[in-house]
């Protein structure tokens, strides 16, 4: 990782937000930082996991900062995720009956792409992730992605989508079931960062879910998140 450690106006800086504001944060303890001696320094791991969570809750233009502080060159700003999935990257129905099965499902599809060097290392970096906390969402769509970033096991940062005919439990809070799977395989944390926001940020498009949810094959799945992508872009 390029930047293991912030201090705070690094930090500050990182993030796209006022250095105040951000020392009150961590004052109250709302950002993890460690204390040494007099100031505040951050590990960049634990910045990454805890913007995830803050994510969620995240309005449209704090998503979008999120995108402007991320940016990395491995994908295209204006449609950063449509620049990492193809339709071959696409599965409709995605087949899978439990959390397991689906996962390796969705790795499965992913390997189409022929970047995939390390299919079994990759999928038990997404399972750990999902163990420590689901990336399910309340809205029946789930975001599963290793904790970190494997570079050593992807030739390329690759997104795949998956919809299955009916929902599964898969942990999110609210007890609902999921249906719509994106899995995000990215080479760094910015690329991965910029991408899980601009998805959020589609999400939150009031048609993109029904149409995607309608979409009777792959290709028609595809089409829909490439026009949804247009739409925030």
């Amino acid at each position: 990782m390029a930047h293991e450690w912030y201090k705070l106006d690094e930090l500050a800086q990182h993030l796209g937000r006022d250095r105040r504001e951000i020392e009150r944060l961590v004052n109250r303890g709302r950002i993890p930082g460690h204390k040494r001696g007099s100031e505040w320094q951050f590990h960049s791991a634990e910045i990454s996991q805890w913007l995830e969570q803050e994510m969620r809750d995240f309005s449209d233009s704090q998503l979008a900062n999120v995108e402007r502080t991320q940016q990395s060159s491995e994908v295209s700003a204006e449609v950063p995720v449509s620049s990492l999935l193809k339709e071959e990257y696409c599965q409709v129905p995605l087949e899978g009956r439990t959390k397991r099965s689906v996962l390796e499902g969705l790795v499965e599809v992913a390997g189409r792409s022929w970047q995939i060097w390390e299919p079994a290392t990759v999928l038990k970096a997404v399972q750990e992730r999902e163990k420590m906390m689901s990336t399910a969402l309340d809205c029946g769509v789930a975001f599963p992605h290793p904790r970190l970033p494997i570079p050593d096991s992807l030739g390329q940062s690759i997104v795949a989508f998956g919809h299955t005919s009916s929902g599964i439990p898969f942990g999110a809070s609210n007890g609902s079931m999921a249906d719509c799977f994106f899995l995000i395989l990215c080479r760094d944390t910015k690329t991965h960062l910029q991408v899980l926001a601009r998805l959020s940020r589609m999400i939150q498009l009031p048609d993109f879910l029904p149409n995607l949810r309608a979409a009777e094959d792959s290709t028609a799945a595809y089409e829909a998140i490439l026009t949804a992508e247009q739409q925030v872009s």
